[in-house]
């Protein structure tokens, strides 16, 4: 469902293709990042190392939650399949 437009959804909807391309976002700006601060290590700060360390940390979080997501779907649709071969 759409959100806005008096639809009554008032959070909006996620959808996978959001989900991946947020993160592919996130996960290109980390190696850009990264690329910046090995190519000019006499202006990399102990701040900039930080975040970058930072960033990395929810990419991977963000990465296994994926994962997880895709692991529950997958289970509930092979628990779907498999209650309506017993039928």
């Amino acid at each position: 469902m759409p959100s806005g437009g008096g639809s009554g959804n008032l959070f909006g909807t996620i959808t996978f293709k959001t989900i991946i391309t947020g993160y592919i976002k996130m996960q290109s700006k980390i190696v850009t990042d990264v690329k910046a601060i090995s190519s000019s290590m006499s202006q990399a700060t102990p701040g900039k190392f930080l975040l970058l360390q930072f960033g990395m940390s929810q990419v991977t979080q963000i990465g296994e939650s994926i994962s997880n997501l895709i692991s529950q779907v997958s289970s509930m649709i092979m628990n779907a399949v498999r209650n309506q071969k017993s039928s």
